[in-house]
């Protein structure tokens, strides 16, 4: 064997070997491990423990007809999400939360102006629109198309069942 086959050959052994050491290597801590590792050590949780089911959310939403459909796409403790399909198209997404988790989410309808069935109603940017149910629920409607407007985000939250989604909060 040459000089020159052994060191291409020890070049590659000492590369295969630094790259199998380098792969099996623990990755770094992230910046959230330490944040994380002291919250689960105290016990915190980011839902407060009497948080509605998010599946209790899903028969008050909306009822669709003709070519209009609702998918849900996330179900958790405290929250549901649909995406309200038209045409084929997604146009809108539409949330339920139960926000005893992060009070503080209320304070945005403090100064609200408009209001559907007594319930205040905020606009977030130019394509959310909100509501406060029973001082304890978000009802929000995103659009997800440009001709998905305030008014139909309006429209929309008004056939959500707000009598039976601020009864689950008693």
């Amino acid at each position: 064997m040459t000089m020159s086959k052994l060191r291409t050959g020890l070049t590659a052994l000492c590369l295969a070997f630094f790259l199998l050491l380098t792969a099996c290597a623990a990755a770094p801590p992230s910046e959230f491990d330490q944040a994380q590792r002291e919250s689960t050590e105290r016990g915190a949780s980011a839902v407060a423990d009497d948080a509605v089911s998010g599946g209790s959310f899903n028969r008050f939403f909306p009822k669709t007809t003709g070519s209009d459909d609702l998918v849900y796409t996330q179900e958790k403790t405290g929250f549901a999400q649909a995406k309200l399909i038209q045409a084929g198209d997604e146009v809108a997404l539409l949330s339920v939360s139960d926000i005893s988790s992060n009070p503080n989410a209320a304070d945005k309808f403090a100064d609200s102006t408009q209001s559907i069935n007594d319930f205040p109603v905020v606009a977030e940017g130019n394509s959310s629109t909100a509501m406060l149910v029973g001082d304890r629920f978000q009802i929000k409607i995103q659009s997800r198309a440009d001709g998905f407007t305030e008014g139909d985000r309006l429209d929309w939250l008004k056939q959500f069942d707000l009598t039976g989604i601020a009864a689950l909060g008693k």
